[in-house]
Order: structure tokens, then sequence, then C-alpha cells
């Protein structure tokens, strides 16, 4: 590997063991008396001296606050910057849980292709279950945790992080820093457009009013760090180093191992109370890299339970992604995400424009994809019920594949029972268009309708 990339995964390294910050104003259950005393106070056995931050001392019972800003609320992106007054170590406890019921049909005009039987059903529930904790003025810890999914359903972590909102330390010219930066670090789901803001994940699909992602559904999780610095009329830069994998990995193979890049670049301003303006830019890059999973990191599952499958997969019951489509970019990825977003009254409406190429580590050139996405979202009765539609189409060369088309038209609806209680419908129909004559996808088509309940805390 070249030195410069080992100094920068070295970096990375120290960064990644870094603190973080983002409060949350959700409801407080005390544990037991005492619950709401302030953090230790200086030692007093010594006379003159103060205590240390490492020191035994008496420990009260640490208030447990209900509700994790990993759940996330409708139409938030990046969490507002925090950092007020801290009155001792504080828990935060989330969760989430998902169920599906779906009743879809699947054709194809592949020769010799035997489609799988599939029935109207319920799908397999998913469940996450998220940890915070407050460690000091503007530093919070997060772990994050899927308690069943569709791939695993087993329990087992997504990530976990830090995010620092005010500095550690009291020095003015920092303090001032502070004001306007945001650090994160550790293995968490990296800030790569604003798409993955309103995707499902797992159990917690409450902030996607549809029930399934984008057909290029950018998202995953790797080792790293990002600095956001806000700066004046809602606008904002981000800037992170990561270590171009979904997991830690120290052993040596054929393709080198080098950092991947991200940035991006926006403003998200208030405009009046009727009117809401976002509009960011983002970028992904990755020189090479054993196993890039930009567009396959989600090790979850898609929504849609059997679609685009023959009697053999449906049977084996490994496939987990159906209805999405990965450009196998492993090695090699340059992707671009821009996003405008706008809510006007009622009205909401976000845009997905991306372009990506990149290859495998086997693969002599460079292959490109593209994506276009519109969501047009009506809210009514204070939010508490929605209607919307999404038309969403990708492009490009796949592995031995050329001019490939997906199109997904979605019209939904949803009833918020409470803000943490959901439950939505949506009538879906993607076609493919110009695969081989023996792939499955050659002239299918797959169409239906899914419910799903959500609860989010």
């Amino acid at each position: 590997m070249k030195p410069l990339n080992r100094a920068l995964l070295s970096t990375l390294a120290v960064l990644a063991a870094a603190p973080l910050a983002a409060q949350t104003d959700r409801l407080a259950v005390n544990t037991g008396p005492g619950a709401d005393a302030p953090a230790a106070a200086a030692d007093t056995t010594t006379p003159g001296k103060t205590a240390s931050i490492l020191a035994p001392t008496a420990m009260a019972p640490v208030p447990v606050v209900v509700g994790s800003p990993a759940a996330g609320a409708i139409g938030e992106f990046e969490p507002a910057k925090q950092g007020g007054e801290f009155n001792g170590l504080q828990l935060q406890i989330g969760g989430a849980f998902a169920q599906t019921w779906q009743s879809l049909d699947h054709e194809t005009g592949a020769a010799n292709v035997a489609m799988g039987n599939i029935r109207p059903g319920f799908n397999l529930a998913s469940a996450n279950l998220n940890l915070g904790a407050q460690l000091a003025r503007g530093i919070r810890v997060d772990l994050e945790s899927y308690m069943a999914s569709r791939h695993h359903n087993e329990f087992w972590v997504k990530g976990g992080f830090a995010t620092i909102d005010a500095s550690p330390f009291d020095v003015p010219v920092l303090n001032r820093i502070m004001e306007y930066t945001t650090i994160r670090a550790g293995h968490m789901e990296i800030n790569y457009g604003d798409a993955h803001f309103r995707r499902s994940d797992n159990g917690n699909t409450i902030r996607n009013p549809f029930i399934e992602n984008y057909v290029l559904d950018a998202f995953t999780t790797e080792i790293g760090a990002e600095v956001m610095v806000r700066g004046p009329f809602g606008s904002f830069v981000m800037g992170g180093v990561t270590s171009g994998e979904n997991k830690g990995n120290v052993k040596e193979g054929a393709v080198d191992a080098s950092p991947a890049f991200l940035g991006k670049l926006g403003f998200d301003r208030q405009v009046s109370p009727l009117l809401r303006l976002r509009l960011t830019g983002s970028l992904y890059s990755a020189e090479s890299s054993p196993a890039v999973t930009l567009y396959g990191g989600d090790r979850t599952g898609s929504r849609y339970w059997g679609v685009m499958e023959d009697t053999t997969s449906l049977k084996a019951g490994t496939a987990f992604t159906n209805g999405r489509v990965n450009p196998g970019f492993s090695n090699e990825i340059t992707a671009r995400q821009i996003n405008p977003y706008v809510e006007f009254g009622n009205l909401e409406l976000f845009g997905v424009i991306e372009w990506a190429s990149g290859k495998a580590a086997a693969a002599e050139e460079r292959r490109e994809i593209n994506q276009l996405a519109g969501d047009v979202v009506y809210r009514l009765f204070n939010d508490r019920v929605y209607v919307g539609g999404r038309w969403n189409q990708v492009k490009g060369d796949f592995a031995g594949q050329e001019n490939l088309t997906v199109t997904r038209t979605a019209i939904s609806a949803g009833w918020f029972l409470t803000r943490n209680l959901l439950t939505k419908a949506e009538f879906v129909q993607q076609d493919y268009d110009g695969f081989a004559a023996t792939d499955i996808r050659n002239g299918g088509q797959f169409r239906g309708i899914a419910i799903e309940g959500v609860i989010a805390f």
C-alpha cells in the first residue's frame, strides 16, 4: 500500500476513537430518586484538590430518555447542531419495528425461465434497537443495532459512533470553531446524498413515505470520520474520509486498499413560514478498495419479497435485494448525487439526480450508471395523513450487459396514528428493459400492493 494511504488510514483510526454530539428533547423517564441530580461535585476529601474525571465517585441513578435521534423525524436531514447545558450523564434508548404484508405478481419474457410462485402474505418482521449516551456538553455516543432483519435474523450491530458538537476543552478559539462545526467518527452510516435520510432502514421506516427504497439504493456503513461546518443562510459543507469498506479488514490482498473520500455542499433554509428550500450536492470516491459497497451496503433486505426470482432462487431463499440493482462497482467508484427538496405549505417535493462510474477488480474498463427519481408528497390534517407518488428510473451498463433500464412507479398513502406509529399502503409497478434473452429480468415486470405498520421512537 502507498505510504500516503497508510498515513490516511492511521489518522482515520485515531479519529474513529473520538466522541460526538446531538441531544434530543424527548420524554425523560427517571430511574429512581436522585435521577435529576447534577453531575458529581469536585472531590473534597483532599483540601485544595479538584476531582479527576477518572476518579471514582458516588454514582446517582442515570436518567433515561425514551427516544433516540436515530429514529429521525419527517423532513429531517442532518440533525440540528446541539451543545447546550450539560446536567450529567444521560442514557437514551429507542427502537423501531415494522411489519409488512404484500400482494405482488411478477412475470418475465426470458426464455426457459420458470418464475417462482409467490402469494399474498406477511413478510418477516424487522426490528431495530438504538442506545445513546450524552457524555458531556455537546458530546454523545450512539450504538445502532438490528434485532432482526430479512438477511440476518439474529441480533447484530449496524454501527457505533461518536458526535462532537462542542469543544471538550474550554479554550476560546476552540469554542468559537465548534459553534459552527460538527464531527462524527466511528463505524457509521456515511452522509452521501440526501436519499439515505428518507430510506427504510430495516425496522425504522417511519421517515420513508413509501414502502421500499430507491432502485439504486445508495447506503453503506463504513469506518471513518466526517467534519461538517455550518455557514450563514443555512449553508454547510462537509468532508470525510473512510476505510472504503463496510467492515474492518487488515489482510493484504490482491487489491490495494485505499481510503474513500466523500463530501457534501448545500443549503437548507426556511425562507418563509410556508416555504423551505434545500439543495445539496454529494460526492463519494474510492480509487481502490477490496469491497466498495455504496450500492450494496444494505444487509437487511428490500421490502418486496420474492419478486423476479425463479423457482430455484425462491426455494433457496438467499436473495434479499429484490427490486433493487447493484452495478457492481466493488473496486473503483466515483459517485455524485444532487438532491433538491422543497416544502411549500403541505406540499413536499424531493428529487434524486445521480450518476456514477466504476468497476470491479477483474474488469478492464469502467462502466456508467445514472438514476433519476422524484417524490411528490402532500400532507394533510397537521401531517397526520399523506398521499404521495414516486417515479424512479435507473439506466446504464451492468456487468456483462449494456444499455439497461429499470423503471418504477409507486403511489402511496399513510396515516400517523401518533407521531411514532404509522400505517402506510402502496401500489407499485416496476419494469425491466434491455436485459439479455436468458436473464430473468428480460421483459420483466412486477406489480401489486404492500401495506406496512411502523413503530419508531
